[in-house]
């Protein structure tokens, strides 16, 4: 996962996403599942798919919510989520 300490200042600060960039490019090559979290705006999530995460997760795509709550989506949405629609679950 990548920090959303990371993700706060991506659009920002240079150094941030050098690291943020290294960090998808070492997992990537370790073939591993990445994830960035705390994505709360569309400049964040467009940084983030130019430097290749596949997957992302925040307020910008969802609130957290019950287990109850996230079922009811997916009974509206006729099952599974996309890669690109990713929902935050609250524990």
């Amino acid at each position: 996962k990548i920090d959303r300490s990371f993700v706060k200042d991506l659009t920002i600060e240079t150094s941030p996403r050098s690291l943020t960039a290294a960090i998808i490019s070492l997992a990537s090559n370790m073939e591993l599942h990445v994830v960035a979290e705390g994505v709360e705006t569309e400049e964040q999530w467009q940084a983030l798919k130019a430097l290749g995460c596949p997957v992302c997760q925040g307020y910008l795509f969802g609130r957290p919510m019950a287990q109850a709550d996230f079922e009811k989506l997916l009974s509206k949405r006729g099952g599974l989520l996309g890669p690109a629609e990713v929902v935050t679950l609250k524990r």
